[in-house]
């Protein structure tokens, strides 16, 4: 067998940036809705404006998707569901 000399190439897996760690590299971060718009209101009232924060499934799209900060999230969730119990928002997705 030939020694080689080991380069960059030769290291990429398929995996993560080529560090050889695994980690999926972060893309730019979202700023909050709700704080860069202080008109902006969480209303759950209001199911159009909360629509973007649930999945087709029926699920809560977490931070680190939607880009608001921890305060405007826990808000946004107990928004959702309070319009799930009166019934503006599905629990599920009907079949």
């Amino acid at each position: 067998m030939m020694d080689r000399d080991r380069n960059d190439d030769d290291m990429d897996l398929g995996r993560g940036d080529g560090d050889g760690t695994g980690r999926r590299r972060g893309g730019k971060r979202r700023v909050c809705k709700f704080c860069a718009d202080k008109d902006a209101v969480i209303d759950y009232k209001d199911p159009q404006a909360l629509r973007y924060f649930v999945t087709e499934r029926g699920k809560i799209v977490p931070r680190r998707i939607s880009g608001t900060c921890a305060t405007h999230q826990r808000k946004v969730t107990l928004a959702i569901k309070q319009a799930r119990n009166i019934a503006l928002l599905p629990f599920t997705v009907t079949h």
